[in-house]
């Protein structure tokens, strides 16, 4: 059986040039482009104009950091008990983005480009969807301030269209705090990108962050004392009483 042959279209490089996307790195994407642009550049192919690169940054900044979550721990108590591999911990962290934790996102962009490309009504996703990701938020209620944001950014820049838009009415009609990640799935959309990796925009951002948490974990540590914490009340019921 003949092997498929092997093909990249990201990147090359030779002795004394690189090309990323059929831009010269030294004199083309150095000093031009930022990190949110890059990104936006590996994504699609080609940099963004001015308007996309102010929505896109928005959308991965507003993801780079939210406190002490589940991830940030996770990124912490690794590297308590591994400080030399700052990756790992990192590594750590990411792998609890899922569902619940920012990558509900990329549920939001995938619901959102059917129901658009079969002109479904809000009504009708509620119905497919009983637990529709990116609406509901445990602190942030009714209004995620992220959210209100981004769309203003959206219409500033010309990228609210009919997925924010239904987003947006899907979060009415059911009565729920339209979140930042719901808002974050329906610009993804609007820019085109493909709802499969619409996850990478939380692992890209969030990986910022976490080693953020870890540089902070080295200056004014908190892991051992969560472990110790945990520790002592979890099993307090099992220990004799004085």
């Amino acid at each position: 059986m003949a092997r498929k042959p092997l093909k990249s279209d990201l990147a090359w490089s030779t002795v004394d040039r690189i090309t990323v996307r059929g831009k010269d790195l030294p004199a083309e994407i150095l000093g031009h482009l930022n990190l949110g642009d890059m990104a936006f550049l590996e994504l699609t192919g080609r940099a963004p104009n001015a308007g996309e690169s102010k929505i896109f940054n928005a959308m991965v900044v507003t993801l780079v950091e939210h406190g002490v979550t589940p991830s940030a721990l996770a990124a912490r108590l690794t590297y308590l008990g591994a400080p030399e591999a700052l990756q790992g911990a990192v590594a750590a962290g990411l792998l609890g983005l899922g569902s619940v934790f920012v990558g509900s996102m990329e549920g939001v962009a995938r619901i959102l480009t059917d129901a658009v490309a079969d002109g479904k009504d809000a009504k009708t996703v509620l119905a497919e969807n009983k637990r529709m990701p990116g609406i509901g938020h445990p602190i942030h209620r009714p209004v995620d301030p992220r959210s209100v944001r981004l769309f203003a950014i959206a219409r500033e820049t010309g990228h609210y269209g009919k997925y924010c838009k239904l987003m947006e009415e899907i979060a009415q009609t059911r009565g729920i705090t339209l979140n930042a990640t719901g808002a974050i799935g329906a610009l993804a959309c609007e820019l085109g990108l493909d709802w499969k990796i619409v996850k990478g925009l939380g692992v890209m951002a969030r990986a910022v962050g976490l080693v953020g948490h870890i540089l902070e974990e080295t200056r004014d540590p908190m892991a051992e004392e969560i472990w110790h914490r945990v520790d002592e009340e979890a099993s307090a019921h099992l220990k004799p009483k004085k």
